[in-house]
């Protein structure tokens, strides 16, 4: 049986030093780690060790500080968010702004092919229209538009 180089539980103050040291506020810190900003109070505050995932969320983020904002999703930029995602995991967001053909592309996974747009970083808007084309409608696909609203009225009566 393996044993693990991390201790079982961990103080409150623990906790805290971490979520000041992601530069994180109480609330921002429970989203991160997937419980209430009450839950991050009362470990904060109390004198009762603390246990479970949270001993080792807070070993990994006191080693990498920068993770919080590796993974967080910054505020919509252009009109249209697009989230390529396999499964529940959210791999890419796209914004796009398509009357100026401008896009920001933000990956949350170091696999390609996990990637929207595989190992390209800055796609072009070319790209991205091929993107769309082969992951949804083909351009031979002729109106479209008026094929969706038909769909779109048989499902709301």
């Amino acid at each position: 049986m393996k044993t693990y180089a991390i201790v079982p539980s961990i103080k409150g103050e623990d906790i805290r030093v971490c979520r000041k040291k992601t530069g994180l506020t109480q609330a921002e810190f429970a989203r991160l780690v997937n419980v209430s900003k009450k839950t991050i109070e009362r470990w904060e505050s109390g004198t009762s060790p603390v246990s479970g995932p949270i001993v080792m969320l807070v070993k990994i983020l006191n080693e990498y500080p920068q993770i919080p904002e590796d993974y967080s999703i910054p505020e919509k930029e252009y009109p249209m968010r697009l989230w390529y995602m396999y499964r529940n995991e959210i791999c890419t967001v796209i914004d796009v702004e398509e009357p100026t053909r401008k896009l920001k592309v933000y990956n949350y996974t170091n696999y390609p092919l996990m990637r929207a747009f595989g190992k390209i970083e800055k796609p072009t808007f070319e790209q991205y229209e091929q993107f769309l084309e082969s992951r949804c409608f083909p351009r031979t696909r002729d109106k479209m538009k008026l094929i969706l609203r038909d769909q779109y009225l048989r499902i709301r009566r």
